[in-house]
């Protein structure tokens, strides 16, 4: 149906390339001019001031939930005016001791325009709706919990 692109440049930049030596830092070039500062987790001797993959792992997952939610509020009439997001991936030990993202918990805080009247009930079910409809969701082993905040 569609490609989607990016391009990752690394470059050394440490004279040694020992393991506690060589840099992390590379970019994510996301094509017409918008590019990513990333670097591994600051676990892993990365650059805290970059993202990491294992953020990123959360924010698409984050963002491709609320792009559906928004999308069925739209459709349904109900005007969202804001939407805040905390998500969490957890990084841990599978049954074999190797690491993966085990799970990642969205907690969304959706704010409706002040016309819109909807019950808790619904919310919870629109979430549900967008939870099941989000590509990443369904692509991925890992666990993915919403919880909003109501």
């Amino acid at each position: 149906m569609s490609e989607h692109k990016i391009v990752l440049t690394w470059k050394k930049q440490t004279e040694s390339f020992a393991y506690k030596d060589y840099n992390r830092e590379h970019q994510w070039d996301f094509g017409n001019g918008l590019i990513v500062n990333a670097s591994s987790a600051p676990e892993f001797l990365g650059n805290p001031d970059c993202a990491d993959p294992e953020r990123a792992f959360a924010a698409a997952l984050s963002s491709c939930h609320m792009l559906f939610f928004v999308a069925i509020c739209s459709k349904k009439r109900l005007t969202v005016i804001d939407y805040v997001d905390h998500a969490t991936a957890y990084l841990e030990k599978d049954t074999h001791g190797e690491r993966v993202i085990s799970k990642v918990v969205l907690k969304p805080q959706v704010t409706f325009a002040e016309d819109v009247e909807i019950e808790r009930q619904a919310i919870e079910k629109i979430h549900h709706q967008a939870h099941k409809k989000c590509f990443l969701a369904k692509s991925v082993t890992s666990e993915v919990k919403v919880e909003p905040v109501l």
